[in-house]
């Protein structure tokens, strides 16, 4: 064989080698292959496949670009999330699985309703919004995020995906009408200062940072929700993985109540939310 045209196994092999992850290298081969679909089954079954000498040179240019910290994502252009194929690219945060603790969560506080009115702040790719109408084909799902670029991103998903989502440009709920069963937000939790920032050079970082403590945008949150939730109403907050004591603080202090936490795959409390009691003027 010429060494210019390895198989299949020979170049995950090679990207091993490079120091990337199995399961990166693997979906990188699949999406130079433009078999995105096809799954890592196929490439065991394909091991002895000779890859052309082009493709073999986008390929490890792909770990390349991953070794020096571009997500998978951005680098195929997509991700699934709650079973959803997104597109992302570097104008949105890569939807994490973490994520779906969230989704989870806001599912199970709508499940006695009839048509919630349900809204995610700070959508980004749309992950979350489009994850709860997929679930929830008769509920009205509200998205918004300050950036025109994410809603831009959003939208085109809700198209492809088919899903009705309602898409509204807005910092956090300054300008947001009505009232909602649900509030969910994945909103920047990072503090500016923290030493991590410095590896995700290749997101946005508005969409990560938030003041000197991490929860500017949290606090701001808090105390917008009260007034768009129904009574009866929750909000419902991703956070960092030591956050979770300060975000339930900040939910009980507003007047929040069943303030708790939910745990993410790693069991790490990853969510925080609270519950908008009947008969409580709103602040």
């Amino acid at each position: 064989m010429n060494s210019a045209t390895p198989t299949l196994a020979q170049a995950l092999a090679q990207a091993h080698t490079l120091g990337l992850a199995r399961i990166d290298a693997q979906l990188l081969l699949l999406h130079t292959l433009a078999r995105p679909d096809a799954g890592r089954a196929w490439l065991l079954a394909h091991d002895t496949d000779a890859m052309d000498e082009a493709a073999h040179g986008q390929f490890i240019a792909l770990c390349q670009r991953r070794l020096a910290g571009e997500p998978v994502a951005y680098l195929t252009g997509r991700k699934e999330f709650y079973g959803l194929p997104l597109q992302v690219d570097a104008r949105v945060l890569d939807p994490r699985p973490d994520t779906e603790t969230l989704v989870d969560w806001a599912l199970e506080v709508v499940t006695p309703l009839t048509s919630p009115r349900l809204l995610d702040l700070g959508t980004g790719s749309g992950a979350i919004a489009l994850a709860l109408q997929s679930q929830r084909t008769d509920a009205q799902v509200l998205a918004v995020d300050a950036s025109a670029d994410a809603l831009a991103v959003a939208q085109a998903n809700a198209r492809r995906l088919g899903l009705q989502v309602q898409f509204q440009p807005a910092n956090w709920l300054a300008g947001v009408e009505g009232v909602f069963d649900a509030i969910v937000s994945n909103p920047p939790y990072i503090a500016s200062a923290d030493p991590h920032l410095a590896a995700l050079t290749h997101e946005p970082l508005q969409a990560l940072a938030s003041g000197t403590d991490g929860l500017d945008d949290i606090r701001t949150i808090v105390a917008q929700a009260p007034n768009h939730l129904r009574p009866g109403g929750w909000l419902l907050l991703e956070h960092g993985y030591d956050q979770a004591p300060a975000v339930q603080a900040l939910l009980s202090s507003q007047g929040f109540v069943q303030v708790q936490s939910r745990n993410d795959l790693a069991g790490i409390a990853r969510c925080s939310g609270g519950l908008w009691p009947s008969g409580r003027a709103t602040l």
